[in-house]
C-alpha cells in the first residue's frame, strides 16, 4: 500500500506540475498575443468603434484602412526607404561583426583586451539621444547628412551585441580546422570565407534576423537625418506622421492598420530565417 500511494503521490506532483507549466505557457502566451491580436482587430474597424472599446470584434470590417493608410502616409516609398536600410545594415553588419570576432577570438594582437572591453562598453552605457549631434555633425562632414547611408553607416557601428553573439559561434569551432586548412595552403581569409562562414551558415542567419529587425525598427535617426528630406524617411517614421503630421490625428484605425504594415514585413524574414533559429537553439540545448 505504501508503494502504490507513493507512485499515486508522485504521478498527481508530474501531472500537477504540467498542468501548472501550461497554465504558465498559456499566461504568457495571451499576455503576448493579445495586444497583437488588438492591434490587428483594431486595424479593421471604424475609428468611433476602436475610441469606444465595446467589442472586441469589429461589427463590420473596413478594409479600406489598410488602402487609406497606404496611400496617405506614402508607404510605397517609405517602405522601399526602410527595406534599403535595413537590408544595407544588415549585410554590413555581419561582414564587419563576422570579421571582428573572428580576429578576436583567432588571433592575438595588441589591444585586444581593450577592444573588446569597449564593445562591451557600448552595450551596457546608453547615453541616447546625447550623441545624436556629434553623429549629425560627422555625416554632415562626410557629405552623408543627405542620404541614408548616414543612417546606416552609424547603424552598423552599433555592432556590440552581433559581435558577442558571433565570439560564441566561432569558438563552437575548432581550431584544428584552421589548423588543417592552412597545412592545405589556404591563407588567412580563404581559411574565414571558405572553411569558417559556411559553417555558421545558421547562426548567420539568426544574427541577421536579429540586425534586421533592428534596423528596421529605428525610428530616432532616420527622424532625425530626414527632417530636411521627408522623402528618404523610413516605414516607422511614415507611421509616426499617419498619426500626428498628416491632418489624421484622431484616426487612430489607420495607426493601426499602418502598424500591421510595418511588422508584416519583419514577420516574413522571420519565416525565412526560423529553421535557422531552430537549429541554433536545438544545438545551444543539445550542448
Amino acid at each position: 500500500m505504501s508503494k502504490t500511494n507513493t507512485r499515486r503521490s508522485l504521478l498527481v506532483g508530474a501531472w500537477g506540475g504540467k498542468v501548472i507549466m501550461w497554465i504558465f505557457l498559456l499566461a504568457v502566451a495571451l499576455f503576448t498575443l493579445l495586444p497583437m491580436a488588438m492591434a490587428i482587430l483594431g486595424s479593421f474597424k471604424t475609428n468611433a468603434e476602436l475610441t469606444s472599446g465595446a467589442t472586441f470584434f469589429p461589427s463590420s470590417w473596413q478594409f479600406s484602412n489598410y488602402l487609406t493608410a497606404w496611400k496617405q502616409a506614402n508607404f510605397a516609398r517609405f517602405m522601399w526607404n526602410s527595406f534599403y536600410i535595413s537590408a544595407a545594415v544588415t549585410a554590413g553588419t555581419l561582414l564587419v561583426t563576422a570579421m571582428a570576432a573572428y580576429a578576436v577570438d583567432r588571433n592575438r594582437f595588441p589591444g585586444k583586451q581593450i577592444y573588446v572591453v569597449l564593445q562591451a562598453s557600448t552595450m551596457f552605457i546608453s547615453i541616447g539621444a546625447v550623441v545624436l549631434r556629434p553623429q549629425f555633425d560627422l555625416m554632415v562632414s562626410l557629405g552623408l547628412n543627405k542620404s541614408l547611408w548616414g543612417v546606416i553607416i552609424i547603424l552598423i557601428s552599433a555592432h556590440a551585441s552581433t559581435f558577442f553573439m558571433l565570439i560564441g559561434f566561432f569558438r563552437s569551432i575548432p581550431k584544428d580546422l584552421d589548423e588543417a586548412a592552412y597545412i592545405d595552403g589556404c591563407n588567412f581569409y580563404s581559411v574565414f570565407f571558405r572553411i569558417v562562414l559556411p559553417l555558421l551558415r545558421p547562426a548567420l542567419a539568426v544574427t541577421a534576423l536579429f540586425t534586421f529587425r533592428g534596423a528596421w525598427n529605428e525610428y530616432i535617426l532616420p527622424l532625425v537625418f530626414t527632417l530636411t528630406n521627408p522623402k528618404l524617411q523610413t516605414l516607422t517614421v511614415g507611421l509616426a506622421n499617419l498619426r500626428y503630421g498628416i491632418g489624421a490625428a484622431a484616426e487612430n484605425q489607420l495607426m493601426m492598420a499602418g502598424a500591421c504594415i510595418a511588422f508584416l514585413p519583419v514577420l516574413i524574414v522571420y519565416l525565412f530565417a526560423s529553421k535557422s533559429f531552430m537549429q541554433v537553439t536545438a544545438g545551444a540545448v543539445k550542448g
